[in-house]
């Protein structure tokens, strides 16, 4: 008997997150989907659902919570004990205006990084048991060039930019400690995507949801490949190109 697959996407209510569930969907997993406003009558992850019958299901999840993530964590091990991917996309912005020389809002700083950094880290660390078990191992954290030292130009994002190049620290850690027992992480970074991250529309995004989750799901694929034969760990963007730490 064919053992089913799941994954794990957390932020899916809508942008990427609800398109790497649309995709992972479509290529035959179960697939259990964090939302974070919760459930909402009507909306494409609840209509989804329902179509589904069974192979979606839907999480109320706040990642920066631990009581949260608790209940998300019960609810997957009451139906499953393996885990064979697992995608940290739940993340928020904070200001992207002040700079050292302005009043900086730390308690907002505090909230982006309990949601980008730890939150990942929350999620990685209670179902990193389940994602050993399973066949897959691979834990995929949605990151952003944002993150990276090595090419940083900005001279504000602070809470942003920091909380992701924590992000990449972190899955660094990870890795060391899985891959000598199979498991797989990567480091992603989407693309300058039409999302909703600052409270409105961002039509400059280069990418739709759907074209940077396909992206991303296509370097999923070649990473789970028996035969990959790529390089260690990298910060890499939705194209496969390698971007400096």
């Amino acid at each position: 008997m064919t053992l089913i697959q799941w994954a794990f996407v957390t932020g899916a209510d809508r942008g990427v997150g609800l398109s790497l569930v649309k995709g992972l969907l479509e290529k035959g997993y179960h697939v259990f989907a964090g939302q974070y406003a919760g459930a909402e009558a009507g909306s494409e992850l609840e209509l989804l659902e329902t179509a589904c019958k069974g192979s979606l299901k839907c999480i109320t999840l706040d990642i920066s919570d631990a009581d949260s993530v608790r209940k998300a964590l019960e609810a997957v091990a009451a139906v499953t004990g393996r885990l064979d991917i697992l995608i940290n996309n739940g993340a928020v912005l904070g200001d992207m205006q002040a700079t050292v020389e302005d009043e900086l809002d730390f308690e907002e700083m505090d909230r982006v990084f309990r949601v980008n950094a730890l939150g990942a880290l929350r999620m990685s660390n209670g179902l990193i048991q389940p994602l050993l078990r399973s066949e897959h191992k691979l834990i995929v954290n949605i990151s952003s060039e944002a993150g990276s030292i090595g090419s940083c130009w900005r001279n504000a994002w602070y809470a942003y930019c920091m909380s992701k190049a924590a992000l990449n620290m972190q899955s660094q850690l990870i890795h060391n400690q899985i891959a000598p027992k199979g498991g797989k992480v990567m480091v992603v970074h989407p693309g300058h995507v039409q999302t909703y991250m600052q409270g409105k529309l961002d039509t400059a995004g280069k990418l739709t949801p759907d074209e940077s989750a396909g992206c991303i799901l296509e370097l999923i694929g070649k990473r789970l490949d028996p035969g990959y034969a790529g390089e260690g760990l990298t910060l890499m963007d939705y194209a496969g190109e390698t971007l400096p730490w």
